[in-house]
């Protein structure tokens, strides 16, 4: 029908870290479990090991849902019941009644049948807002439970607390459904510049309501660079939190990372769920030994990059201004270079290199929409460049970036190694004044035209010494990105000690 291919799945798949995590706040119990938004089945491949148990999943998205069915049928021993389809609209298992749901919805999908499901028989806790998809989630994942079964949904952190929303999420409270807010460190899964949160729900069993709920913030364990979050602390910090709780019903307070906060002390006008708004902060030894730690290691990377600093510059002869020229357009034609240009999904759904990270330095953070066009795969050795912005800028992919798919805005050169060093044409492709010659300019952007940029005409040994200095070059500004990151945590961690007492001024 016309909602089929409605909600392709927006991001790639739910990191393996986090999945295991969703798993296992689920518990080894669960021997039904479902995904109503499966994308590419990562959630239940973390949940489908053993004999024995039943996975459903669905996907609005065809090609997804079969490639979960696969995936499932390769990689777990149980058995599988995967749909195409709209689940909020055309629900595929409405007789299920799960022990656990998994899910990572669309997040701010505003097209989720608002209109058309206005009566369904799903919002036990209230009809969601047109704005409320992912509150629209939330309520089918309980409508899937058996009585006592429990969902485990990745939440944009808006979800928390937007006013649009409150009844909902009061109404989640007082009947005991909603157990636990769970707020994970930036990175943790896409889209990567925002903290999402994990809400554990429970179909209330009895009618006696639960008194607390569990919030805990573990951004403490965020990762530097392109490591992403600390799982194993992640993992380990939240799941003795929650099963702490479970077995008792509250928890003493853990400053900084978790406590169980009495219902009736978050059903005010706002019903803000938010766990750093609830919780103390951490203990004024812990948050200074984190800072004493930040301070060496800032002191570290300085010295690495006094160590990294270029030596001086010898005079080039006169000479050297007037090597013969080319241009990547020539390069290209005569077979020494491929040219390729980003911005097709393709049918991948791995890491996304964005403008945004070649210009930052950082490592793949974006996302693509499922498409018809071949992705391309960056490789080691690719030379990447930004064409909006008027940069100067062109990176190296090295093997921690090579795999990702190409993003929009970006074109790649992939040199040959018996014709071409990538340092040495990264290094050239790089001058102001190259890109001044390429560059053009529409309505307020400056766009590169990558095909006029020149490079200079010299033998491969030649080009490899040039390329060895730009390299050198490369690793200084990065030492120096490193350093500014360590500086900013330092000045920030400083300001809140002196604010929030933990941190004396003498």
């Amino acid at each position: 029908g016309r909602h089929l291919d409605a909600h392709p799945r927006p991001y790639p798949p739910t990191p393996a870290g986090l999945a295991a995590l969703m798993a296992a706040l689920a518990g080894p119990a669960a021997r039904t479990v479902l995904d109503p938004a499966c994308g590419t089945g990562a959630l239940l491949r973390a949940a489908g090991h053993g004999p024995g148990r039943r996975l459903y999943a669905q996907d609005g998205t065809p090609g997804l849902a079969a490639l979960t069915a696969l995936r499932l049928a390769l990689h777990t021993r149980a058995r599988v019941h995967v749909a195409t389809g709209d689940t909020l609209r055309a629900d595929a298992h409405p007789e299920l009644r799960a022990d656990a749901v998994l899910c990572h919805p669309p997040f701010n999908d505003r097209d989720w049948g608002h209109d058309e499901l206005a009566y369904d028989p799903r919002w036990e806790y209230g009809f969601p807002a047109r704005t409320e998809s992912e509150l629209a989630w939330v309520q089918h994942a309980l409508a899937r439970l058996r009585d006592g079964g429990t969902a485990v949904l990745l939440m944009p952190p808006a979800a928390a607390s937007r006013r649009s929303g409150r009844r909902i999420r009061a109404d989640l409270l007082r009947r005991g459904a909603l157990r636990a807010v769970v707020a994970l460190p930036a990175g943790a899964a896409p889209p990567y510049n925002i903290p999402p949160h994990l809400w554990v729900l429970r179909r209330p069993e009895h009618a006696p309501v639960q008194p607390e709920v569990l919030l805990a913030d573990a951004g403490r364990f965020a990762g530097e660079g392109r490591g992403g979050p600390d799982w194993p602390g992640v993992r380990e910090s939240v799941l003795d939190a929650w099963r702490t709780f479970d077995r008792a019903g509250r928890l003493d307070e853990r400053p900084g990372l978790a406590r169980s906060v009495p219902v009736i002390e978050l059903l005010d006008d706002d019903v803000d769920l938010a766990p750093a708004r609830h919780l103390p902060p951490p203990p004024a030894t812990d948050g200074t030994g984190r800072l004493t730690d930040v301070r060496e290691r800032l002191g570290e990377t300085l010295r690495l990059a006094t160590g990294l600093t270029p030596p001086p510059v010898d005079p080039a002869p006169p000479a050297a201004g007037r090597l013969p020229l080319t241009t990547v357009g020539e390069l290209a034609r005569a077979g020494a270079l491929t040219l390729r240009t980003g911005g097709h999904g393709g049918h991948t759904r791995g890491p996304v290199l964005t403008d945004h990270d070649v210009l930052s330095g950082t490592g793949p953070s974006g996302t693509l929409p499922e498409s018809d066009g071949e992705a391309v795969l960056t490789a080691p050795g690719d030379v990447v460049v930004p064409v909006l912005g008027g940069g100067a800028v062109a990176r190296v992919v090295d093997e921690r970036t090579a795999g990702a798919a190409l993003g929009r805005n970006l074109v790649l050169l992939r040199p040959d190694p018996a014709a071409l060093d990538p340092w040495f044409v990264a290094g050239f492709l790089r001058g102001t004044a190259n890109n001044r010659r390429a560059s053009s300019y529409a309505s307020t952007a400056t766009r590169l035209d990558v095909r006029r940029l020149r490079l200079p005409r010299l033998a491969l040994p030649e080009q490899r010494r040039y390329g060895a200095r730009f390299r050198s070059l490369d690793e200084f500004e990065r030492a120096l990105g490193q350093a500014a990151r360590l500086g900013e945590r330092l000045v920030r961690g400083m300001y809140d000690g002196l604010t929030d007492g933990t941190i004396a001024p003498d």
